[in-house]
């Protein structure tokens, strides 16, 4: 069964249901968009073990490229000179895996590029890349902040928040301290950005009730929740995929302009 879900500028996206999986398919978009899959969990977790196993990416590079895809996708949905507060703080919110790590290398980018990233990282994973990273932003004079701020100070101290809490490998309930970090997430009036997954939804079908950011980041590839996201800014980050990869699991990923690590992708409707 084949269904036509949304349009841009008169280019219609379809999407097919086998089964219990969904696949998405975007059809041609002026140069961006050609024909871009969205991935299920399984798909998206076999794509990051093959880059590391197959194709040699460490770890450590792939949190880099990702955390420097955040902070540049960040930069062009809220420049500096359009926030509203003039101290260019951003409250980043971190969990304790790879999606919190992507967060630390963002704070550290965002902070080159002239804002003034605080990090609520409340769970830390006792490794030595997480180590490093957390150094690394401390060395750059990041402020890690040790409690979560309450909805009313957040909205008058902040520019926006950066949701890193969970990824797409996240599975069953959140649990304490996330949840209510969680929470907060949905009762703040600023701007929020989900890195590649917004925190609390299913990777594949999303969360009706979860938060709603107004910027996603999808990673790689676009996660099948991303077809529900209803935000204003979607950009795809990671300009490393190698092109064997890409032709395996039929990614067909957009064009990136000139030089950039992100791309914005059409409004769903």
């Amino acid at each position: 069964m084949h269904k036509k879900l949304f349009s841009f500028f008169l280019k219609p996206i379809t999407f097919s249901f086998h089964k219990t999986l969904l696949s998405v398919r975007i059809l041609p978009y002026k140069l961006n968009c050609r024909n871009m899959k969205f991935l299920n969990q399984v798909e998206a977790q076999n794509i990051d073990v093959e880059l590391i196993n197959d194709y040699k990416y460490t770890l450590e590079q792939l949190m880099e490229l990702a955390g420097l895809s955040v902070a540049s996708a960040v930069a062009k949905s809220f420049p500096l000179d359009s926030l509203s507060n003039p101290n260019k703080k951003v409250l980043i919110c971190c969990g304790p895996g790879n999606n919190g790590g992507d967060g630390l290398v963002a704070a550290r980018h965002l902070k080159l590029f002239g804002y003034s990233p605080e990090i609520f990282y409340p769970k830390r994973p006792k490794k030595e890349l997480f180590n490093s990273l957390v150094i690394q932003c401390k060395r750059q004079f990041i402020t890690f902040i040790e409690e979560l701020p309450d909805a009313g100070y957040i909205n008058e101290n902040y520019n926006f928040i950066i949701d890193a809490i969970f990824g797409f490998s996240f599975r069953g309930d959140v649990r304490p301290p996330f949840d209510s970090m969680i929470e907060m997430l949905k009762t703040v009036s600023i701007p929020l950005a989900s890195v590649d997954i917004p925190s609390g939804w299913n990777v594949e079908n999303g969360n009706p009730d979860g938060i709603k950011p107004e910027v996603l980041i999808s990673l790689t590839a676009p996660k099948l929740c991303a077809a529900r996201f209803k935000g204003e800014h979607h950009y795809l980050g990671g300009r490393f995929v190698p092109k064997a990869l890409e032709n395996k699991y039929h990614l067909d990923l957009p064009f990136f302009p000139g030089t950039d690590c992100v791309v914005l992708l059409p409004k769903i409707k």
